[in-house]
């Protein structure tokens, strides 16, 4: 390998698997929102939003913590809470610990929309991502995301979330 230059550009097989893979990833985005919003009248934003909550100690965050998880800028975060907000999804509060800081808090209308959600979601996703693939091809996506995941922490400056 040594004194061989490395191709710079993908080639036409690799651009064509990459369009290949983003399409079908946003083919199945699509599917998977249509499906929430029409069964359960969410956003994948909202899910995204209430399954980050729901994973936490009384279903609350603080909103920076809340925009790492969820991978949003604050600005974007703001407004679809604003809008969870005023379906009553969710409830912005002055963090106890900290009186220039705010936390969202699931609502129990919120937890409620969430649990009823959660299993219609997690069917849809069996039938449209882990059905169609045999038990070893799951496996080898499951590899083939890992190593893109670290390359793109590699990659990307490192961010501390304030607590």
């Amino acid at each position: 390998m040594k004194g061989q230059r490395r191709r710079v550009y993908p080639t036409a097989e690799e651009l064509r698997i990459w369009r290949d893979f983003t399409e079908t990833a946003q083919a199945l985005r699509g599917e998977l929102a249509s499906r929430l919003q029409k069964e359960c009248s969410l956003s994948p934003g909202d899910y995204s939003v209430m399954l980050a909550l729901s994973e936490t100690d009384g279903s609350r965050l603080r909103s920076s913590e809340l925009a790492a998880l969820v991978g949003w800028e604050r600005s974007r975060l703001s407004h679809h809470l604003g809008r969870m907000e005023r379906r009553g999804l969710i409830l912005r509060v002055e963090c106890a610990t900290d009186s220039r800081g705010a936390e969202v808090v699931l609502t129990d209308q919120g937890a409620r929309a969430f649990r009823e959600a959660a299993l219609p979601h997690l069917r849809a996703i069996r039938e449209l991502f882990v059905d169609p693939l045999a038990p070893e091809q799951l496996a080898a996506v499951g590899l083939i995301v890992a190593t893109l995941r670290a390359g793109l922490d590699a990659a990307r400056p490192q961010v501390r979330v304030l607590a």
